[in-house]
């Protein structure tokens, strides 16, 4: 499997590499991940990474999006933290993914049984923990489908509140970085929602949370 270079990343849309992220994740739900030579690519990647996208996902122990998506060394951005929470540090780190070193696409991506959304359904509060859990309480309230049992112990509630999450972490992307929106709407880079499933490792992409573009210079927004 090809290392990823200066060239084949500058002419890599957003589009081909929300594909390629695709097929990645079949594969490993499949069980038939590519034969790669990480030493190789250790090497060739020693003097320089053009790695394609930057994927927000939560820290949690299952989610490793390498792994998730089949991706070798240099070939994504991973930002891992608790809920997968958009912070002035993860806009700053997705700034230089994408300004900095060409990264072609943004990927937000929660998860099933997220221990930090169910920390927030139930309003738990334990030191710096608290200030990473209100940066979802709000989704919390907002959410208005389900009626009974708004807490940890309703699967769908939960599940409710991660989607609304994710969704939000898109749209916040694209309210709190000038330089991340002024990229996507010129249709340089794109930006997705994501929700991966830890029982059956399947990634679902969210249609309403999505810009994406197709060529280099136009971008399309998927409503």
């Amino acid at each position: 499997m090809h290392t990823q270079t200066a060239i084949t990343q500058k002419h890599t849309t957003s589009l081909q590499v929300l594909e390629s992220l695709k097929a990645g994740n079949a594969r490993f739900v499949e069980n038939r991940q590519l034969a790669r030579n990480f030493y190789q690519q250790m090497t060739e990647t020693a003097g320089g990474q053009w790695p394609v996208a930057a994927i927000v996902s939560c820290m949690d122990s299952r989610t490793a999006a390498e792994l998730i998506f089949d991706q070798g060394l240099g070939d994504i951005f991973s930002i891992r933290l608790a809920g997968a929470v958009i912070t002035d540090n993860v806009l700053g780190s997705l700034e230089y993914a994408c300004k900095v070193a060409g990264a072609k696409l943004i990927v937000i991506m929660g998860h099933s049984h997220c221990g930090a959304v169910k920390g927030a359904c139930d309003a738990v509060e334990l030191g710096n923990l608290t200030a990473l859990l209100n940066k979802i309480t709000p989704i919390v309230h907002q959410e208005r489908s389900i009626h009974e049992n708004r807490n940890s112990s309703n699967h769908k509630f939960v599940e409710a509140v991660t989607h609304q999450h994710t969704e939000r972490s898109v749209q916040a992307v694209m309210e709190q970085s000038n330089i991340l929106r002024s990229m996507i709407l010129q249709g340089e880079i794109g930006i997705v929602g994501a929700h991966y499933n830890v029982e059956n490792g399947q990634v679902t992409f969210l249609e309403n949370a999505c810009y994406l573009n197709n060529t280099s210079d136009s971008a399309t927004t998927a409503a």
